[in-house]
């Protein structure tokens, strides 16, 4: 047997237990390191709200809040420094009535500088915007910042300055094709692609059917070329709205609104493969799907689960959030829990930074079923625990409805 000297004691320490022992010291210092902690960022019509996070307890706790010059769309955190970048808009459908834009139009996009505590400070002028901002993100190194927009469906690339104020407008080439209803738009993880996911819309009694498709565009120093479209059976029912990666593997979960399915492609570091590997239904079994759309996608950080929010009709409508456990071999996901949100319109939800907990924004007031009655229901935001297989706990709920109002947005930003 090998041994080590070792001064202590003037004894003989076999190596097998010294090394058991650093493991163990190890193992302890891993357990007694703080958990990262999280700030939660709430958008109810023009205020944003911050909550401190306490991942331990599951609560939620107001400490500020302030207003932007219109209804708050959706934020970005760069990864870089700790800037938030938040959009907002008073155009569009969801606000105008009619979906045709109002005279007194304004949308932008505001960049704040986050404290430690999660307290925003305004840096720099907002940027504006041609049209209402449905979804905004960044590349991997934060250094351009990019839009998606609506009606009219496109995309826009802007330079984040090195004081994370956000520059100028990026020039693309007028042949773009950006589909129609841009949703979301996502960089792949190589940084060398941007997918612009394109619901399209369903078909009236007086208009024919708006197809849906996700657009790749070649990425290069904020430069879109070479567009692939993606757009299985030709579009038809395609109704794409958001997507997410999995960490380690190369896998996208898609969420397809109308058709309330949960599908899965292959990506390259530049590319999508055109067909899905898997197409799943996020209801459960035997489940109406009369009234109901899928919402946002999520893969949990250790990429044994993805969540997707499934919204209902109110009052009898579903309204939860889909638990589906990936195999990790070959992407399939499969349906293990749906859980009730406690409140209408699961629209965003996110994990904090410990992923130990999930929080739900649910948008709208309105009436739901609730212990056997009808009840009016404020937006709220809806606490659950997280367990190690994956699967959702309530905790509680926090009412922020004002002047019922929408809280359009929420997420979560790791603290400093």
């Amino acid at each position: 047997m090998v041994t080590l000297r070792t001064s202590v004691g003037r004894r003989t320490v076999p190596a097998a237990a010294m090394v058991a022992a650093m493991c163990l010291a190890s193992v302890s210092a891993q357990r007694t390191l703080p958990s990262p902690k999280s700030v939660l960022y709430a958008g109810v019509g023009e205020e944003l709200i911050t909550f401190g996070v306490d991942a331990e307890a599951a609560t939620l706790a107001k400490h500020s809040s302030l207003m932007l010059p219109a209804f708050v769309q959706e934020a970005w955190a760069s990864p870089r420094n700790h800037f938030l970048y938040v959009a907002w808009s008073n155009g569009g459908a969801s606000y105008a009535g009619s979906g045709v834009e109002p005279a007194n139009a304004r949308h932008g996009i505001t960049p704040f500088r986050v404290d430690q505590d999660g307290t925003l400070h305004q840096a720099g002028q907002p940027a504006s915007l041609r049209s209402r901002p449905i979804h905004i993100t960044g590349d991997a190194q934060g250094q351009y910042l990019l839009v998606a927009y609506n009606d009219p469906s496109g995309v826009s690339v802007h330079v984040i300055n090195a004081d994370g104020g956000i520059g100028s407008e990026i020039p693309q080439a007028r042949t773009l094709d950006a589909g129609v209803y841009g949703h979301q738009v996502r960089m792949l993880p190589s940084n060398r692609a941007v997918v612009l996911v394109t619901r399209g819309n369903e078909p009236t009694a007086t208009t024919r059917e708006d197809r849906g498709a996700l657009k790749v565009f070649h990425f290069n120093a904020g430069v879109l070329s070479d567009e692939i479209s993606i757009a299985p059976h030709d579009g038809i029912a395609f109704r794409a709205r958001h997507l997410d990666f999995h960490p380690t593997r190369p896998w996208v979960f898609l969420t397809i609104e109308s058709q309330n399915r949960l599908q899965v492609y292959r990506r390259g570091d530049d590319r999508l493969e055109t067909m899905p590997l898997f197409d799943k239904s996020t209801l459960p079994e035997g489940a109406s799907s009369k009234g109901q759309t899928a919402s946002t996608v999520h893969v949990h950080p250790n990429g044994n689960v993805v969540y997707v929010g499934n919204r209902g009709t109110q009052p009898d409508g579903r309204n939860e959030i889909a638990v589906f456990r990936i195999d990790q071999a070959t992407g399939e996901p499969s349906l293990i829990q749906n859980v009730d949100t406690h409140g209408l319109t699961p629209r965003t939800f996110a994990l904090d930074a410990s992923a130990r907990l999930l929080v739900v924004g649910n948008q709208n007031t309105g009436t739901a079923r609730e212990g056997g009655k009808v009840t009016t229901v404020p937006a709220n935001l809806a606490v659950f625990r997280v367990g190690g297989d994956g699967t959702l706990t309530f905790v509680r709920r926090y009412e922020v409805a004002v002047d019922r109002k929408p809280l359009w947005w929420m997420g979560l930003v790791a603290l400093p």
